[in-house]
């Protein structure tokens, strides 16, 4: 067996068994430093629950417009977002299924902390 095919020695169980490379240590280094901004963060916490237009997003996170039409721009070149055109509107979802479970997640273990409920095993 390869050292890319090798489980890991953890107890946790991957999806993906093998070793990652560096494209893909990247790539997903990548999509954490997108995640690292609160409004962005909040922004695909609020898509994570359905498809959203600019304003609808403006007004649920607090954010002017300008500043989420920009996030998204980031969001949508780094394909974490898609929109499609309903007239004059343009409507945001999630890219995939992956990203909406990281964005829970990652919100999921920040209420444990903030919290102190104690950690799942």
């Amino acid at each position: 067996m390869s050292e890319r095919e090798r489980p890991s020695s953890s107890s946790v169980v991957h999806r993906h068994q093998r070793t990652p490379d560096r494209e893909q240590l990247e790539k997903a280094s990548a999509v954490f430093a997108l995640l690292s901004d609160p409004t962005r963060l909040h922004l695909l916490w609020l898509l994570a629950a359905g498809e959203m237009d600019v304003t609808d997003l403006a007004t649920a996170s607090g954010a002017a417009r300008p500043a989420v039409s920009q996030h998204l721009a980031k969001l949508r070149l780094a394909n974490l977002v898609q929109f499609r055109k309903e007239g004059r509107r343009a409507v945001y979802s999630l890219r995939d299924g992956h990203l909406r479970s990281l964005v829970v997640e990652a919100l999921n273990h920040a209420d444990h902390k903030v919290t102190g409920e104690p950690w799942h095993s």
